[in-house]
């Protein structure tokens, strides 16, 4: 007779042998990771191997029929997911709906579920959702608060630091913006949790480091995809990408080739290659050795600042807003310290991390009524957040990243009869225009 039991993110096995089983000569039996819940137990029945699960602690969760309707597109991507035995990917643009499927996945499944997403701010969103669609208490663990119900709310950061005493206590996880999961501090969440079922909800998963390829062994395959173009004109909002290059100033270009030819002459003097995240991530760790390394990056950052925060660009910006003035914009830009500058230049309300809960609610509130027309931020409004429809995005600078171009594209394709647009403005020139052809590559 087996007994298994669960232990710091861990099935231990006493009394004999388990599929990718290692012997734990400390505990004297076989201990496998958590998340190879599914396969140990089917293993063992398939060998008539007697055993005693002492594993899971989940909760009874009082299951409701809701009365949300689903769209074809999300009826197909709830069905090909309880068909991959209810694990797997979605991935849908930003405004698409991902939250209603996660929702009807919940209802489906019946059973304790913890939604995970990557801030606090989602975190009461989630708990709001939950607690209207299916009338149950709403527990949340991260923020200095630590309920746990059958429904669960939580940040990535709070499931990796609690995984060992919580991961027997659900069998669905749902992964907001699951391509957070895959990072090394994050991973273990897949790894300790027994959950049977997972649902990973995206607008792309795709990571420029490649630990996106772990996904199918921590959530499942994508079971399902839609792009911004399927979906534009129909379910969401038809829309224009102008890409406005724009020069800089002959001060600003000055000193941007002065500082960028620092950095490139090194790389090229010492050999160095740039060809992914990690070749720049090593040379981030060479710098802390390396006074040259240190001094061609610090002369690399800066010229991307000169770049992505160009006096021109703010020339520009000001003359945009005003020949649309009557548009309910969104301002994007890379850094807050860009963010602070126009909000006190044009006197537009701004939103970054730093923004109190109750003023980022405020702000998006009149912005929804018209009362302000137009908005500026950083990041924060990228990921999840609910924000009001708006007509026009414009991208004062950004990264490389795919995923950050789709989801501030879909800040502006809710579903309305006016064309969505999108401006990006690029230095030209500059470094910024391999930044902005990367981000729009799939």
């Amino acid at each position: 007779m087996i007994e298994l039991s669960f232990i710091d993110g861990s099935i231990i096995a006493k009394g004999g042998v388990i599929i990718y089983g290692k012997y734990d000569y400390h505990l004297g039996a076989f201990r496998a990771p958590a998340f190879r819940y599914r396969e140990v137990i089917k293993d063992l029945k398939e060998r008539e191997v007697n055993y005693v699960d002492k594993i899971s602690k989940v909760s009874e969760f009082h299951k409701r029929i809701s009365e949300l309707e689903l769209w074809d597109y999300q009826k197909e991507a709830l069905e090909a997911w309880k068909n991959a035995d209810r694990r797997g990917v979605v991935v849908l643009p930003t405004g698409a709906g991902k939250t209603m499927i996660a929702l009807k996945a919940i209802e489906d499944a019946g059973t304790s579920t913890l939604v995970i997403v990557p801030t606090l701010v989602l975190v009461e969103q989630w708990k709001e959702k939950l607690e209207k669609t299916f009338g149950e208490r709403v527990g949340i663990v991260g923020g200095g608060k630590d309920i746990v119900e059958a429904l669960t709310v939580t940040t990535y950061d709070s499931a990796s630091l609690r995984a060992r005493e919580l991961g027997n206590k659900f069998n669905l996880l749902i992964f907001d913006e699951v391509h957070h999961l895959p990072a090394p501090t994050f991973k273990k969440i897949g790894e300790e949790y027994i959950a049977l079922y997972r649902l990973g909800l995206s607008a792309t998963v795709k990571r420029e480091d490649g630990f996106h390829l772990l996904l199918p062994e921590l959530v499942g395959e994508k079971v399902y995809e839609m792009r911004v173009e399927d979906l534009a004109g129909t379910h969401l909002a038809d829309y224009t990408i102008e890409t406005i290059h724009v020069p800089l100033k002959r001060v600003e270009r000055e000193e941007y080739e002065m500082h960028y030819n620092v950095y490139q002459r090194f790389i090229r003097e010492r050999g160095i290659k740039m060809k992914s995240a990690r070749d720049f991530q090593r040379l981030i760790m060479r710098s802390g050795f390396d006074p040259e390394a240190r001094r061609a990056l610090l002369s690399r950052n800066r010229a991307m600042e000169i770049a992505l925060n160009s006096e021109a660009k703010i020339s520009y910006l000001k003359n945009l807003i005003l020949e649309n003035s009557e548009e309910k914009t969104i301002i994007f830009t890379q850094y807050n310290s860009m963010v602070y500058r126009i909000s006190r230049e044009m006197l537009i309300p701004a939103i970054t991390h730093q923004t109190p809960r109750e003023e980022r609610e405020d702000i998006l509130r009149k912005f929804s009524s018209g009362e302000y027309r137009r908005i500026v931020t950083s990041k924060v409004l990228e990921e999840g957040v609910d924000v009001p429809d708006a007509s026009l995005a414009v991208i004062l600078s950004g990264t490389g990243s795919s995923r950050s171009f789709i989801q501030r594209l879909g800040r502006v394709l809710r579903k309305k009869e006016k064309k969505a647009k999108l401006i990006e403005l690029v230095s030209v020139g500059t470094v910024e225009t391999r930044l902005s052809k990367r981000r729009k590559q799939d």
